[in-house]
């Protein structure tokens, strides 16, 4: 472009960018690739009090995966179909042999009109089709379930775990023979198995699409939990009668309940990521609340699903917040892969309806983007990365920008939703722990998608049940979906975005004329 010209549309840029609205909403551009939050765009509810199949307290979204083959648009109307996970099942007094399961939940979402207000909660509708409980075969036939129970500590020796095989790693085990599961996050392989994050292990399941246990990816032993010079997979949630491991926290690898929480597939099926809920011990939290921000996220090839390989590992620094007096990290409870490289975490802290302050201070959907970070896997370093809560100087850390509030009380009003307590609205959950990205499939807005975020209720309900016994959770803790509408594109190259800038200058000078 000829220098005289370049100045002219650079001066009809700056006019237009001067005279044109401001956009409201929120804008990051992370390695090449805009991230753009457009609005709350729906809000859907499932009771606390609903039953599975099997008689018992629906689970709620620990993880959640969503069916990009089914979703389609009629109209107005979106349907499609989730994959859930539940966790271990309601342990307010120890955890219970409460059978982990995956359920499936049919969707149809009709979006709110951009910037309408005094709406219902009823724009997603949620319902629940199916409960698969998982499983594995044993030996001379028959089949056992797996459990929620907490690991017997101790290991191997003791019964909590069993040993490796040519095939499968180390795996937690309950006093009753049972292998030990904390379901977190959910991902379907193009073979139509799935992959399920586990917090005890960690570890990461296989089954198959009947719930059929197959097999079990390698993990690398510097989170594996170590208590007394061995692997000790209790998190110090023992059942009724149980005995309590001691000392109550691992010296090494991951804390307790703050195992592998997110876990994701790239786009392309190829690469797999799975991160620790914040910190591994010996990287900070060990030394105290505010220095467990260190976390891990690992990659696997699974390109080949007979040869799934470990190939690499990061440091993810997760955000940190101020609650009173305490400086505290904001774990992680959430993956959703959106490259090969890129992210979205959802970070939070542990306040909510019922719990805590019961107005949270840290509730997002971030991204993070590994392209530059230091793979740490092999490395000298490997085994203690941040010392006392301090990153290694030899480590690069994956950038981390923010992106989307969840606790946006403007957009939450608007379906009478708010984060706090405050009279005649509905305050948020604690735990949101489900992330799902689906496309407008809006010819005229290709780049825009619908970023489900759902929460975990705990199984908390005033009528429950569970493990063949009833139980009273002291309020109703609904399950609950929202829905963001928001944009994900390219970063368009200098000359594209000079002549979109031009064509915008024109349309703007067209309608003053």
């Amino acid at each position: 472009m000829k220098p005289a010209l370049l100045a002219a549309a650079a001066a009809a840029l700056s006019a237009a960018m001067a005279t044109a609205p401001r956009p409201a909403t929120a804008q990051v551009i992370v390695g090449g690739t805009t991230y753009q939050v457009q609005g709350l765009a729906g809000v859907g509810r499932m009771p606390a009090s609903l039953r599975d199949s099997f008689g018992e307290t629906f689970g709620s979204i620990s993880g959640l995966w969503a069916d990009g083959s089914s979703w389609s648009r009629s109209g107005g109307t979106y349907t499609g179909t989730f994959l859930t996970t539940p966790d271990r099942g309601y342990n307010v007094a120890g955890t219970i042999d409460y059978a982990p399961r995956l359920n499936e939940i049919a969707v149809s979402f009709t979006p709110a009109a951009p910037g309408a207000s005094g709406l219902s909660q009823n724009q997603i509708g949620l319902t629940l089709t199916g409960s698969t409980r998982l499983f594995e075969s044993v030996a001379g036939g028959g089949t056992r379930l797996f459990s929620g129970l907490d690991p017997v500590p101790g290991g191997v020796t003791t019964g909590g775990a069993r040993p490796a095989t040519a095939t499968l790693p180390e795996l937690p085990q309950a006093f009753n023979g049972k292998l030990s599961l904390d379901a977190e996050g959910i991902v379907v392989l193009p073979d139509g198995s799935r992959l399920v994050s586990d917090e005890y292990g960690p570890s990461v399941y296989r089954f198959s699409a009947a719930g059929q246990f197959i097999g079990a990816l390698p993990v690398a032993a510097s989170v594996r939990p170590i208590r007394n010079g061995v692997t000790d997979y209790s998190s110090n949630n023992p059942a009724a009668g149980q005995p309590a491991p001691s000392p109550t926290n691992p010296s090494y690898g991951r804390a307790n309940n703050q195992g592998f929480e997110g876990l994701s597939l790239s786009p392309d099926g190829r690469t797999l990521f799975v991160t620790l809920q914040s910190a591994a011990r010996q990287d900070g939290a060990a030394t105290g609340a505010a220095f467990r921000d260190h976390a891990r996220l690992f990659t696997y090839d699974v390109s080949n699903l007979d040869n799934i390989r470990l190939t690499g590992e990061y440091v993810v620094k997760l955000p940190k917040f101020v609650q009173g007096s305490s400086t505290l990290v904001a774990a992680q409870s959430e993956i959703r892969a959106v490259s090969d490289t890129q992210l979205l975490i959802l970070p939070r802290d542990s306040n909510g309806l019922g719990v805590g302050t019961q107005t949270s201070l840290l509730r997002r959907v971030d991204v993070v983007d590994i392209a530059a970070a230091t793979n740490i896997l092999g490395q000298t370093y490997e085994g203690q990365i941040a010392p006392g809560g301090v990153l290694n100087p030899a480590i690069t850390p994956a950038v981390y920008r923010e992106f989307l509030n969840i606790n946006d009380n403007a957009e939450l009003a608007r379906f009478g939703l708010v984060n706090g307590v405050v009279s005649g609205l509905d305050n948020l959950s604690e735990k949101w722990e489900g992330l799902a990205l689906l496309p407008a499939l809006d010819p005229s807005a290709p780049n825009d998608y619908f970023l489900f975020v759902a929460n975990d209720n705990d199984f908390i309900t005033t009528n429950g049940f569970h493990a063949g016994g009833a139980y009273n959770g002291g309020f109703e803790n609904d399950t609950m979906f929202l829905a963001w509408r928001v944009t994900i594109a390219p970063v368009p190259e200098p000359a594209t975005a000079l002549l979109m800038a031009l064509g915008a200058a024109g349309l703007l000078l067209r309608r003053r004329g």
